[in-house]
């Protein structure tokens, strides 16, 4: 029997649902709610990305600011864009579209983010506080992951979750946040990479298998346990062409599946959006 798709536009429908109804409540109080991007270069997926996140922002009232800097720019330009925007009061939340053209270094670029306005919830400060398990902005990507599975009622408590992928953004806090004792997570987490000699080994151990490395069909059929939860959360480009972590004959022993496409992208941008309507509640000591 085929996977069931987990598709991510009822999820993300919902997120945005609850975030357009907070921002009306702060329109009540004369607050506006304000969404930074700044995009380095001329990468077309970037700057599609970007322009997704904007349009879905005008949808629940979330004001659009947006600074592009061409590959030629220096990192003490981007720095320089950085902080405007943290002194920008129109600005509640912003982001540093990722990846960066070579020469650029992302880390220290988002470093210097006002933590109190990091709207991908990447900053060293907003990841210290997902270890401690204290309140603070969540990557955006992990954050919509979670709530797919809550969504769609795919327990992980207490189940053997294996993520592919170790990176910054995706992999490394997915794993903090599914193995906290909190809902929709408390589970056995195991992160594996192409430095593993077995991958496989790991993944047919897994319940919910999570692809995170952005390598095109790294998880293929024979990695996957008969039944399994499979999600897709690292994508490449080819071309024109979004190829995701996870080959299209997956389905056929998962249980569950995101589509190829309309799968974590939608959620990821709504979690974005509730980021930054929670960075403009706590600026103004509302939440």
């Amino acid at each position: 029997m085929p996977a069931q798709l987990l598709e991510g536009a009822p999820v993300a429908a919902r997120i945005l649902a609850e975030v357009a109804s907070r921002v009306a409540r702060l329109e009540e109080r004369g607050i506006s709610v304000g969404l930074g991007t700044i995009l380095v270069g001329e990468d077309a997926p970037s700057a599609g990305y970007v322009r997704k996140k904007h349009e879905t922002a005008r949808q629940v009232g979330i004001e659009s600011h947006h600074r592009e800097l061409p590959s030629s720019a220096s990192p003490d330009d981007l720095i320089g864009a950085v902080r405007e925007y943290n002194e920008d009061d129109r600005v509640d939340a912003y982001l540093i579209q990722y990846p960066l053209p070579g020469g650029f270094d992302y880390a220290a670029a988002v470093s210097a983010m006002a933590p109190e306005k990091d709207g991908d919830g990447l900053h060293p400060e907003s990841l210290g506080r997902l270890v401690l398990q204290e309140p603070g902005p969540v990557p955006a990507t992990p954050a919509g992951i979670r709530e797919m599975l809550i969504h769609y009622g795919i327990p992980v408590e207490g189940r053997q979750v294996v993520i592919v992928g170790r990176g910054p953004t995706l992999g490394r806090p997915l794993a903090l946040l599914l193995s906290q004792k909190a809902p929709g997570a408390n589970a056995a987490v195991t992160v594996v990479h192409t430095g593993v000699s077995d991958m496989a080994a790991h993944t047919r151990r897994a319940e919910v298998l999570i692809a995170a490395a952005g390598v095109p069909g790294i998880v293929t059929r024979e990695m996957v346990r008969e039944g399994a939860v499979v999600v897709s959360g690292g994508i490449t480009w080819k071309g024109k062409r979004l190829i995701p972590d996870v080959a299209e004959d997956v389905g056929e022993v998962a249980s569950w599946i995101t589509p190829r496409l309309g799968g974590v992208g939608p959620t990821t941008v709504a979690m974005l959006l509730r980021n930054a309507v929670t960075c403009a509640e706590r600026r103004r000591g509302l939440a």
